[in-house]
């Protein structure tokens, strides 16, 4: 995905975006993958998530500040919705979602 799609992506979305800034290296990544996996098919036609490996896109993590991976954020019309490091259990990501987003509940 470049940064144009990228951009494109969250901020013409008719749908919040959830993006998973991960490597294939990091411990916690794999850890959280299932998780946003999850929220993924639990939110599915509300949500739009995708994963952003930070080796081969580099450039998107440094736009967006991304200094630890795991990062999960949220983009609604191109502005950050929420943003959490570190690896997350499936009800601290949906709460940090639902209250985001209490028209997702």
């Amino acid at each position: 995905m470049q940064t144009k799609s990228f951009q494109d992506l969250i901020t013409n979305s008719d749908k919040p975006v959830l993006v998973d800034f991960w490597a294939e290296w990091c411990g916690p990544c794999r850890m959280v993958s299932p998780v946003v996996e999850r929220i993924a098919r639990e939110y599915s036609g509300r949500l739009t998530t995708v994963k952003v490996n930070v080796d081969e896109k580099q450039h998107v993590a440094a736009q967006y500040n991304v200094r630890s991976i795991p990062t999960i954020m949220m983009f609604w019309k191109g502005h950050v919705l929420m943003q959490t490091a570190g690896a997350q259990s499936f009800e601290s990501l949906k709460h940090q979602i639902d209250s985001k987003l209490p028209v997702l509940n």
